[in-house]
């Protein structure tokens, strides 16, 4: 089985793109994020036509989340609400930037982080209070699922080795060590472990490279874009990998796929 993230950055733009990848991949379950098209107006057909479920969580021009199953998905839900309550997720779930369903006994989560702007903005501030009730999120479902894949856009670089120059990382959004020891109580702290890591020991993969500055072709990116998986789940991975092909074609989104197989 295979399951793949990917931020497509405006999934009409790149609906071409997607499809070609999908017909050549054959990825089981794809989680996307950055869809940034209400729900009435998603590309529906092409995708469906391929033989994928949809579920999805949109608005227009930003954000927007949305799962694509070979199978059909159960108990699927949008936001930190239905887990965590109103109460605890406040005004986080204005942003559609969390759908959650299971696949059999797996229980699915695509997540599109804030990325923060920049350090010490409101935005900066909003995503450290997401990624603080994305803890909690977190942790009520790992103890209902031992089967937890938590997968997206996490807008976090969690290593130096993960940028390609982490010169003054810590005064660059992306790298900051108070975003990353967030992440660390919302992932690593849970037992939650990242996929591509067990396979990939090494630096220079990255998954996002910048529009700017001919970044892709100099290899200057960054991995953001992860899988984390419960202990179960991370024994039963044979492989994860960035699949940067997708990041050549012409008018490409800034990220491309990233894949685990089990």
């Amino acid at each position: 089985m295979k399951i793949a993230t990917w931020n497509v950055n405006s999934i009409r733009t790149r609906l071409d793109h997607l499809v070609g990848w999908l017909e050549t991949s054959s990825v089981d379950l794809l989680c996307l994020q950055e869809t940034k098209v209400v729900d009435k107006d998603f590309p529906r057909s092409p995708l469906e036509d391929l033989g994928y479920h949809l579920y999805i969580s949109g608005q227009k021009a930003y954000n927007g989340v949305a799962l694509l199953s070979k199978s059909p998905l159960t108990d699927v839900t949008i936001g930190f609400a239905p887990i965590v309550g109103e109460a605890t997720t406040a005004d986080l779930d204005e942003q559609k930037r969390v759908i959650t369903g299971m696949l059999g006994d797996i229980r699915i989560i695509d997540l599109y982080v804030p990325n923060g702007s920049e350090v010490g903005s409101e935005k900066y501030e909003y995503k450290l209070r997401w990624l603080g009730v994305l803890r909690q999120y977190l942790k009520t479902l790992l103890e209902q699922h031992p089967k937890l894949l938590v997968c997206g856009d996490f807008n976090i670089a969690p290593e130096d080795l993960d940028i390609h120059d982490p010169t003054g990382r810590e005064n660059r959004v992306m790298a900051t060590n108070a975003e990353r020891q967030a992440l660390q109580q919302a992932v690593f702290d849970l037992g939650l472990a990242d996929a591509f890591r067990k396979f990939n020991p090494g630096g220079g993969e990255f998954s996002w490279w910048d529009y700017r500055a001919a970044a892709f072709r100099r290899n200057l990116g960054w991995r953001i874009d992860h899988h984390y998986l419960s202990p179960l789940l991370y024994e039963e991975a044979k492989s994860c990998w960035i699949d940067r092909s997708p990041r050549s074609l012409e008018k490409p989104s800034d990220h491309t796929p990233v894949v685990v197989e089990f």
